[in-house]
């Protein structure tokens, strides 16, 4: 890529427009989906995307421009189009953006080991073939997949102050899921419950433990066949990561998204419960509730250096013990809302603009091993692994379904049941937050598919989180 970043950087230069600032925003990315069902190979999937979006920024309003035409004139019709319509839409303009001044940074992003090949196609089924065949062999299983996706995202950021970012990024998710049926129910169960996905390389397959995984999943498959309906009623709740980061990505992810706060997201993925006012002022969770924007994981989905716009990135508090203290917001949510905000103006590709978005949103670790989680509860359940969910509008009612259901009693792990699902009210479900897992609970997840804007944008978001445990959630059963 350092050809093609050079001759756009020299097309760049020789860019010519009479806006007051002008950006680039060049983006490449490759994907690979490659998958084995019962031992069959599926056919490969391959997709490439590449093209510029253009910023011209005049009278203090900005509009934009893509192209995939990455020639000189191709560059100079798509600036020339964005100075136009910001010609055209200024003294319509409802916000002055000449206070925000244009990035000047110049830096390099790479994810872990992006240098070092990726195993081969050839190597890649191997082992997908060799984790299908692992299944046992049970009537009962009737459809298992193994899979793995792979992208690589490549980008350039330019401006007229002299900004020059550039970033290479690999970003590997394994999958599993295995269905039991015994003729009249049917439970599938999956690996990391869909939610496996990190940056780096080929050591992310086996960091994220699909190796070997298959006849364990497969058994907890058919164990849910046999258990019995999760019981109704009030019960301490103790999440596992694999559920938490869905917890923590709908209930306090989209409701900080301060362009959602201040009303751009009301037509389309809703509004949120939490107003500009609340911030430094509203209790969002218990005091062992600590959340933080971390674009600083290696391995994370989201860690980056700069953000879309060129701003740094870097480690802030969301929530501290429990106090609201900033939203996700970029530089302009934040110019437009006298609000703190962080590092998350955030494009899906070329031919989008930057949002507000989630990037790596975590929950800090507390004090406690698993063990101490499990033995401190008296009549509770644990859940893993997401598998459907439905919030309101504002981001605050919900309820939540899980694959993997265990009762606990007297601080010991009892009976697997099935169909768990659990439901409750944002602004109240963190206030009942009871213990805290210690970084021996914690696992860096994420998700690749988190959609938002207008046109839709679907990015990538991390998640790292500890196991946590939550006092007399209401506890119900699905279809038996």
């Amino acid at each position: 890529m350092h050809e093609a970043f050079a001759a756009l950087k020299r097309h760049f230069a020789a860019l010519h427009c009479d806006a007051e600032h002008w950006s680039l925003r060049y983006v490449r990315q490759d994907h690979q989906q490659l998958a084995v069902r019962k031992q069959i190979a599926e056919p490969p999937r391959f997709c490439r995307d590449e093209g510029a979006m253009l910023c011209a920024r005049l009278a203090g309003v900005e509009a934009y421009a893509a192209t995939s035409d990455l020639s000189r004139p191709g560059l100079q019709a798509a600036l020339d189009q964005a100075t136009a319509l910001a010609r055209r839409i200024a003294p319509l303009a409802l916000l002055d953006q000449r206070p925000l001044a244009p990035s000047g940074a110049r830096g390099e992003y790479r994810s872990p080991g992006f240098e070092r090949p990726f195993p081969t196609l050839a190597e890649c089924y191997q082992l997908l073939t060799a984790e299908s065949a692992a299944v046992p062999a049970d009537p009962r299983l009737v459809n298992w997949r193994v899979g793995l996706h792979i992208s690589e995202v490549e980008q350039l950021y330019l401006n007229n102050a002299g900004a020059e970012l550039s970033s290479a990024q690999r970003f590997v998710y394994p999958h599993l899921g295995v269905t039991a049926y015994d003729g009249h129910d049917s439970q599938t169960r999956h690996l990391g419950g869909a939610h496996l996905g990190q940056q780096g390389g080929a050591e992310v397959i086996e960091r994220l433990g699909l190796v070997g995984a298959a006849p364990r999943v497969a058994e907890q498959a058919l164990q849910l066949l046999l258990a019995p309906n999760t019981p109704t009623g009030p019960r301490d709740l103790l999440l596992l990561p694999d559920q938490m980061i869905l917890q923590l990505h709908e209930s306090i992810g989209h409701p900080l998204e301060l362009d959602r706060i201040l009303g751009d997201e009301r037509n389309f993925a809703g509004t949120s419960f939490v107003r500009p006012e609340d911030f430094g002022h509203l209790q969002y969770g218990s005091p062992l509730l600590n959340v933080t924007f971390d674009p600083t994981l290696p391995e994370e989905l989201a860690s980056y250096a700069f953000d879309d716009d060129g701003r740094p990135a870097r480690k802030e508090y969301l929530i501290r013990d429990g106090l609201l203290l900033r939203p996700l917001g970029g530089a302009l949510s934040q110019l437009r809302s006298g609000l703190p905000g962080v590092a998350n103006s955030r494009a899906s590709s070329w031919n989008r603009p930057p949002i507000d978005r989630m990037a790596n949103l975590n929950i800090e670790p507390g004090e406690h091993s698993l063990a101490q989680l499990i033995g401190g509860i008296e009549h509770g359940i644990l859940m893993a692994s997401n598998r459907s969910w439905s919030i309101d509008d504002a981001r605050n009612k919900f309820q939540f379904g899980c694959e993997w259901g265990q009762l606990i009693e007297q601080g010991e792990l009892r009976g697997v049941v099935k169909n768990p699902n659990y439901r409750g009210i944002s602004s109240q479900f963190w206030k009942s937050l009871t213990a805290v897992g210690d970084a021996s609970t914690r696992e860096v997840l994420g998700t690749p598919h988190c959609g938002k804007g207008e046109p839709n944008q679907v990015v990538r978001v991390g998640h790292a989180t500890p196991a946590c445990v939550f006092a007399a959630v209401d506890v119900f059963g699905g279809a038996a």
